[in-house]
């Protein structure tokens, strides 16, 4: 765990990369790729606790095939994520502040923006609420645009690996 610490430490003083902090929560700012998606998880207070629970302690993450580590264990404001990326023989650090997080009996979920290092810029927000008769839907919101020079080398290959990220995060919430 300690290692773990010292890992962190150099990313908790990194300022956001983007300058639209907050816009996933209303319009989404032009000069980004934008993502909106939505997916039914089921019905039933157990079913949303239980997705809520995964969403919030980085669960999601881990059961999408990240290998992410935190300064919280739970999604808060000011918690610092660092997912861990491995393609082929080279990991990638995708570091994330938590800008906002939210936790009620309907609604529940967080947003993060990108670090200064992290291969896009921009912001997900990421939310699960209880709509009329009782079902649990799952919403992701996101604009991003290359970060990084490989990134932007890369093309519409980053489109498709943010795709294929939250592909996997909808389906380790439906395993809830």
């Amino acid at each position: 765990m300690h290692l773990e610490t010292n890992r962190l430490d150099r990313w908790r003083n990194v300022p956001l990369s983007y300058n639209e902090v907050g816009a996933t929560a209303g319009r989404l700012p032009d000069g980004y790729r934008h993502v909106r998606i939505r997916a039914d998880l089921g019905a039933g207070t157990a079913t949303y606790e239980r997705a809520v629970d995964l969403l919030l302690s980085w669960d999601m993450h881990r059961r999408a095939g990240l290998d992410p580590i935190a300064t919280e264990p739970t999604a808060v404001v000011g918690a610092v994520l660092v997912q861990r990326i491995q393609l082929g023989p080279v990991r990638v650090h995708a570091p994330c502040r938590v800008i906002d997080a939210r936790r009620t009996a309907d609604r529940a979920g967080f947003t993060y923006g990108t670090l200064v290092g992290h291969p896009e810029t921009g912001e997900e927000a990421f939310g699960i609420e209880r709509i009329a008769g009782d079902r649990v839907v799952a919403t992701i919101t996101a604009f991003s645009r290359p970060g990084r020079w490989f990134t932007r080398l890369a093309g519409p290959v980053g489109d498709l690996v943010q795709d294929l990220a939250l592909r996997r995060y909808l389906a380790a919430l439906r395993s809830a």
